[in-house]
């Protein structure tokens, strides 16, 4: 009997019967392997289990524990969840259903422009179960385009999908269709079908720890003069366990939603006058913002940068000279005509301080020039993407950027990605991941050499640093690849903060020159770095990251003095002058209210400290103090408390 030899992961070989596939690799490995094998990759394209294997071949058999296997989990039962509307909706038609972080979700278009109620949900969740324990296997096939279009006859969103991409009019959406324009799909009953590349788990029976989550709108294909389709969000997992644990974290995002917890703590709003995206700060929280912004000035100040001030609005030509009309007009506002030219709100401050260095020739001597500004910009976001301060069509950047000479460039690197850790971790994150991102392979400028020099750069710095990080291929900046530096807040979410970009572009775009020692004129490279990444969007991840209860030296007000009684009154008002004196943020909240009530309240207030005044403590110069999460402390003297507050903010406690 004939057989093959495929090579494993680990190097080691494996030999089987002429035509085996996937799936008897793993049983001839053990059961075990076997039953948790999801799909394979094999000469590093996945493949379905039932893909029979040749000689010479490399196998690796993907199971649920790792991300690909959860990807192609979720993507199976975004299939499931497609049957099950489409047979509880006659005459409904689907759009697409990738999986994404966490889940999956799909797009219906139901008749007469019906909408998903939560009851329907439910409905769908039991016809989903069925599907399930029907345990129908994942069967693919391949038609060519011709036939593909006259499978899906009845649904018009696959049909538009099979005409763009073989008529290469729209390669974003070739992922059901092959480079040869063979179409793929995949069948699971007799009633379904869907155009799909796949691979998919070996049948229906392999799925079921899911949860339906929401009903949103969606344009198709995101564009707002397209149709409005109806989407469903899910999320599925490999065990009871890990959908459990998600969803309690879920639950506690929910408690952390920034938006809930600025209206609760009255610190910002979005009126519906200003339009979307578009946010006012109250007092506690505008005091909160100077904090985080005065915090960001004094490292500066001390850190070598100069500051910098820069308008609003500037004239189309400079914005063709960056390049963002060429590549960023998407994400701009719309043109103003004035006195006979074309203004545009500023999505960037760079080519601003591309002025600054360009109002006058400079010299070597004058390098590294380090330029600081707190610039509001504006980004029209698609009202579908904006979510409170974490994605706003108006936001301040802590914006610097660096000037410096081709030999000073890995040194400012260096020291820029430490400057960026050190300020992080004063906000209280601990756990960075960094990401590189290389150049786009389209929508990109510059040659080949300055890319490579650059990325060299930010690599050595990641790896100077000692931070962990990944590579992000095509992800740079139109003008230059880039480090991101992710944070992971104290329920373990990861949130992209602070940006590094390396850029030879601009210079070159501006023809900015400097004068270098042997008296030649060269060229300047301009290093973009993004430290908060913006003040709103910082804001809105501290807040999530502490619930609202931030820490003291962050706190918009430090301390409550509650007199038990009124005759406690003036003592209150006197550990108040003493905070205040001592350069703290003290009130008094009088008894006109019970003491449990006021008391509740501070705490319900996330105040770091809630202080009790009475008779013992008006004799012996002390104060009871209730710190937030912890016992209830007695006759503490005042210059003991001061000293411990004094503690709290110098070190950030």
């Amino acid at each position: 009997m004939s057989s093959i030899v495929v090579q494993l992961p680990d190097g080691s070989e494996r030999e089987l019967p002429a035509g085996a596939t996937a799936y008897d690799l793993a049983a001839d490995i053990g059961p075990g392997l076997a039953k948790a094998a999801l799909i394979a990759t094999v000469d590093g394209q996945e493949r379905d289990l039932n893909t029979e294997l040749t000689t010479g071949a490399s196998v690796a058999l993907i199971t649920d524990s790792s991300e690909q296997g959860l990807e192609t989990l979720r993507h199976s039962t975004s299939h499931v969840l497609a049957q099950a509307v489409l047979e509880l909706w006659p005459g409904a038609t689907f759009a697409i259903g990738p999986p994404i972080e966490h889940g999956f979700y799909y797009d219906f278009e139901l008749p007469k422009g019906g909408t998903f109620s939560d009851e329907d949900l439910e409905r769908i969740d039991t016809k989903m179960r069925d599907i399930i324990a029907a345990d129908q296997p994942f069967v693919r096939g391949e038609v060519s385009a011709a036939e593909a279009l006259e499978m899906f006859a009845d649904h018009k969103y696959k049909r538009e999908t099979i005409e763009r991409v073989t008529g290469a009019e729209d390669p974003e959406l070739a992922t059901e269709v092959a480079a040869d324009g063979t179409v793929s799909y995949y069948r699971n009953s007799d009633s379904f079908v869907d155009l799909c590349l796949g691979p998919h788990v070996p049948s229906t029976g392999r799925l079921g720890h899911f949860k339906l989550m929401s009903v949103a709108g969606a344009y198709w294909r995101g564009r707002e003069n397209e149709p409005m389709l109806q989407r469903i969000y899910g999320t599925a997992w490999s065990s009871k366990k890990q959908l459990k644990q998600h969803l309690h974290r879920l639950e506690e995002a929910a408690k952390r939603d920034h938006r809930k917890l600025a209206n609760e703590l009255d610190l910002v709003s979005w009126p519906q006058e200003l339009g979307p995206g578009l946010a006012v700060w109250h007092p506690k929280g505008a005091l909160v913002r100077k904090i985080i912004e005065d915090y960001s000035r004094d490292r500066h100040e001390n850190g070598g940068y100069d500051f910098a001030f820069s308008p609003h609005i500037a004239k189309a030509n400079l914005w063709e000279t960056s390049g963002h009309l060429d590549f960023y007009a998407d994400g701009m506002y719309p043109p103003m005509e004035l006195d006979g030219a074309t203004y545009y709100p500023k999505p960037m401050n760079c080519p601003f301080h591309v002025m600054i260095y360009k109002s006058s020739q400079r010299s070597y001597r004058e390098l590294p020039m380090r330029i600081f500004e707190l610039g509001t910009v504006y980004r029209y976001e698609l009202s579908g993407a904006i979510h409170g301060l974490l994605r706003s069509r108006g936001f301040t950047q802590d914006d610097s950027h660096i000037f410096c000479t081709r030999e000073e460039m890995q040194d400012e690197l260096a020291s820029l990605l430490e400057f960026v850790l050190s300020v992080l971790k004063a906000f209280g994150f601990d756990d960075f991941q960094a990401k590189l991102s290389t150049r786009p392979p389209e929508k990109s400028v510059g040659d080949d050499e300055i890319w490579e020099a650059a990325t060299d750069g930010l690599r050595a710095a990641l790896e100077t640093a000692g931070l962990d990080y990944v590579v992000d291929e095509g992800g740079g900046a139109f003008y230059g690849p880039k480090i991101d530096v992710d944070v992971k807040d104290a329920i373990g979410r990861a949130w992209q903060l602070s940006t590094i970009q390396a850029d030879f572009n601009l210079p070159e775009r501006f023809d900015l020159e400097y004068v270098a020692n042997d008296g030649e004129r060269k060229r300047p490279v301009m290093i973009h770095r993004a430290l908060l990444g913006s003040v709103e969007r910082f804001f809105g991840v501290l807040l999530e990251h502490y619930a609202g209860a931030f820490p003291v030296w962050l706190a918009p007000m430090q301390v409550q003095i509650l007199p038990v009684a009124e005759a406690h009154d003036d003592y209150a008002h006197d550990v108040a002058a003493q905070l205040k004196t001592a350069g703290f943020r003290a009130e008094v909240i009088a008894a006109t209210d019970p003491l449990g009530k006021r008391v509740r309240n501070g705490k319900s207030a996330k105040l770091p400290y809630v202080l009790v005044v009475g008779d013992d403590d008006v004799a012996n110069n002390t104060v009871g103090v209730n710190a937030r999460g912890l016992d209830v402390e007695r006759d503490v003297t005042v210059d003991a408390f001061l000293a411990r507050l004094a503690n709290d903010v110098e070190t950030h406690a």
